[in-house]
């Protein structure tokens, strides 16, 4: 059974729903409620998935180890198709959750409310952009993975909750929606969101 270090709602969800998806048992400890929590990631930052006697970090890398490990469909076998499945998949780490992050980061470190405003949206706009480029990707196929979701769609099905925190407008095109609505329909993403909610209580 895999131990999963979480904080309610953050990026750790996506792995929560992965875990899920691949039918993995899975042990989760809301971070927030562990007093010693940076001795075990000295980061402090979520998720950290215990796998036996390997403790691992960073978000991206926990999903591909997971996906490497067992069998499944978010991850095509196809060399070509992986190599773009890893390439959205950092698409997704690296560049839509940094974009997300700077709204987090000037709500609370800008005081002047029409400073923060200017600047929430102006990053706002940049996120616009990037769901902009997931629009386009989306043309001929329902997820970014083709006709079944990959591990990306997860991703940014998780980050796409986060705009709701701000007083910006996050604009997501009619294919990103129904990707988004898709994701976060499927019983593993349910389930994430009860079990979530259940341990934190």
């Amino acid at each position: 059974m895999y131990t999963l270090f979480y904080s309610p709602g953050a990026c750790s969800l996506a792995t929560h729903v992965v875990l899920n998806e691949l039918q993995q048992k899975v042990n989760i400890i809301d971070a927030q409620q562990q007093d010693n929590f940076k001795k075990i990631n000295p980061v402090g930052a979520v998720p950290v998935l215990l796998d036996g006697d390997k403790t691992l970090t960073e978000g991206a890398a926990i999903l591909l180890h997971l996906l490497t490990k067992h069998k499944n469909s978010l991850f095509p076998e196809n060399a070509e198709l992986r190599q773009q499945a890893v390439q959205d998949m950092m698409f997704a780490n690296a560049t839509m959750h940094p974009a997300y992050n700077r709204l987090f980061f000037l709500s609370q470190n800008v005081n002047d409310t029409t400073v923060k405003q200017a600047a929430l949206d102006s990053a706002a706009q940049s996120i616009n952009q990037l769901w902009g480029i997931i629009e386009q990707n989306l043309t001929d196929k329902p997820f970014l993975g083709g006709d079944s979701p990959s591990a990306a769609d997860i991703l940014l099905s998780v980050y796409s909750r986060w705009g709701q925190y701000f007083p910006v407008e996050i604009v997501f095109g009619d294919r990103t929606l129904a990707m988004l609505n898709a994701i976060q329909d499927r019983p593993s993403f349910k389930l994430a969101l009860a079990e979530q909610l259940e341990s934190s209580k």
